[in-house]
Parts: structure tokens; C-alpha cells; sequence
């Protein structure tokens, strides 16, 4: 018997956080829910929902926890050295992926140049390789992969290597390259 997949209303009330996001993502849960999975277990007080609840109901927006201190975090019940500690990690974290941009590996503005860099890369392997650098729309390098590895005289590579890259980094532009290893 086939399984059907569960809508979002449809799912039990006692089903944890952390398979909600497995089976409808991270968009899907709650603030108290996202702040549970970071807290990972409860009190001897109350279970770790509960205890998501009481840290949001004393601070009472996401920006007064944001700025909370350590001191501030402990003084709740249920929330020890431990949990304080690993809350403002995650919180600093989240700062640094928001602050952090797209690496750019510098920007193309000829065939030439790209063959220029490429030559002095990959002038000494002693198998063909095949390598894709991913552009964005201002033809700045997002990512250079070398997709493929092989033989003295030969590469194949199966389209789909080339483009789930291209997908996997929202790529505007793909520029191919390979090295002839006899020169």
C-alpha cells in the first residue's frame, strides 16, 4: 500500500519540529518550533516546546532576543550556561550568513583571459580535465569546478554534470575549458 503525503494542516499536533521540517522544510514551522530544534530538550520543568514558549514570551519580539546576553538568557528557567551559550551561537551565526556575500573569483572580460588563467593551472596534471567556471550576469566568476577527470587523451562528461552546477549556483553564463596533457 502506497503512503500519500501529508498536507500541512492534515499532520498530528504531537509531531516534533524537527520531522516538520523534514517533511514540509524550515519555512513551514513556527518561531517556537525553529527555537526548540536549537535548544534540543527541555527541562525537568517542561518539555523543550514549553520551554521555546516561555524564552519567546520573555522576550517578546525576535530583536530582544537577538540582542540578549548571556546573563539575561540564563536568568530563565530551564535555560542553563549550556543552552545560552549554544542560543548566541547560533545567533551569531545567523548574523555572519546574513552579513556573508557571493564569492567572486574575479571578472571574465575575454576568452583570452580565461585561457591565460586556466594555462597556468592546468598545464602539469597528466590527465585531461574538464572545468566549468560559473559566471553571474556581470560575468564575475561565482564558482570553478572541475567537473570531469580523464584520460591521457580524452574527457567525457555527460551534460548534466555541467548543468547541475550551473543550476546549483544560479549561474547566468558557463564557460567550458579543458588541458591537452601532450601540450
Amino acid at each position: 500500500m502506497k503512503k500519500r503525503k501529508l498536507f500541512i494542516n492534515e499532520v498530528p499536533e504531537d509531531c516534533l519540529p524537527r520531522e516538520r521540517l523534514e517533511m514540509f522544510g524550515e519555512k513551514a514551522l513556527s518561531n517556537q518550533e525553529l527555537l526548540a530544534i536549537l535548544l534540543r530538550t527541555g527541562s525537568k520543568e517542561e518539555n523543550v516546546m514549553r520551554l521555546a514558549s516561555t524564552v519567546l514570551k520573555h522576550f517578546q519580539h525576535l530583536y530582544e532576543l537577538k540582542n540578549a546576553s548571556l546573563h539575561e538568557l540564563m536568568s530563565l528557567n530551564g535555560i542553563g550556561k549550556v543552552k545560552a551559550i549554544e542560543l548566541r551561537a547560533a545567533i551569531e551565526f545567523g548574523y555572519r550568513m546574513q552579513q556573508s556575500s557571493q564569492v567572486k573569483l574575479g571578472r571574465i572580460s575575454s576568452s583570452h583571459q580565461i585561457a591565460q588563467n586556466l594555462i597556468y593551472e592546468l598545464r602539469d596534471f597528466q590527465q585531461e580535465h574538464l572545468v566549468c567556471l560559473y559566471l553571474n550576469t556581470k560575468n564575475e566568476v561565482i564558482r570553478q569546478e572541475t567537473v570531469f577527470k580523464g584520460s591521457l587523451n580524452q574527457s567525457i562528461a555527460h551534460p548534466r554534470e555541467v548543468f547541475k552546477g550551473a543550476v546549483k549556483y544560479s549561474a547566468a553564463r558557463i564557460v567550458l575549458a579543458h588541458n591537452h596533457p601532450s601540450g
